[in-house]
């Protein structure tokens, strides 16, 4: 199990500040949430922690997994998984294919694959979907098969981009409660950032509210 930490993280454009800095330890299995309106800079730290940040922001200060500084490393090693308010499935393949995409990140023999695949989709009583179009499935089905492409890949770390926005109201309560669910079985520390009261008060973590750019609590 992994611990997530950022040290002194500041992100600015145009040559102002649009949040930070930052000094947060998030533990494994906790979710720190990150609440503000929209243009307060929430997507745009994601990004710095990724490594996709664009060249119009400038940021500063560190990122940590497990004390190892990751900030440096390519976005493809950096051990962390997203969710992002679109499912973001691959239309080309089938939801046996898009799991394969994320097995195939962790070195997983091809061969294993089918069998890993069938076992993960029954854990989310979606037993027999593998060759299901994605376009097919209902926006809850589809938010499963997302978040099941992450935890294959077996990150070390999550971040969430409002990944429950774009659900019914039903729908939500269970995608989270279920997302939720999962990173305190696997301890995988997580990043949430929202506008939602609802996401926070789910979430059952420390909070950081930001009230317009520069803000911080």
């Amino acid at each position: 199990m992994s611990t997530l930490s950022l040290q002194a993280v500041s992100l600015a454009v145009d040559g102002k500040r649009l949040l930070g800095p930052l000094d947060v330890e998030i533990a494994p299995g906790q979710v720190l949430s990150i609440a503000g309106r929209s243009g307060t800079g929430k997507s745009s730290l994601l990004a710095y922690l990724c490594g996709v940040l664009p060249p119009v922001f400038v940021a500063s200060g560190r990122v940590l997994i497990d004390g190892e500084d990751i900030t440096s490393l390519p976005a493809e090693r950096r051990g962390l998984g997203i969710l992002f308010q679109d499912d973001l499935l691959f239309p080309h393949l089938d939801v046996g294919g898009n799991l394969a995409f994320g097995l195939r990140r962790t070195g997983v023999p091809a061969n294993e694959r089918g069998r890993l695949i069938a076992a993960a989709l029954a854990s989310f009583d979606l037993e027999g979907f593998g060759p299901r179009d994605p376009a097919t499935l209902s926006g809850g089905q589809r938010a499963r098969v997302s978040l099941l492409r992450t935890l294959l890949s077996e990150p070390r770390a999550l971040l969430l981009d409002e990944p429950f926005a774009h659900l019914d109201d039903e729908t939500r309560s269970s995608i989270r409660a279920l997302v939720f669910e999962e990173v305190k079985r696997r301890g995988l520390p997580t990043l949430l950032v929202t506008h939602d009261a609802e996401d926070v008060a789910a979430a059952q973590g420390p909070v950081i509210r930001i009230d317009g750019p520069g803000g911080m609590p």
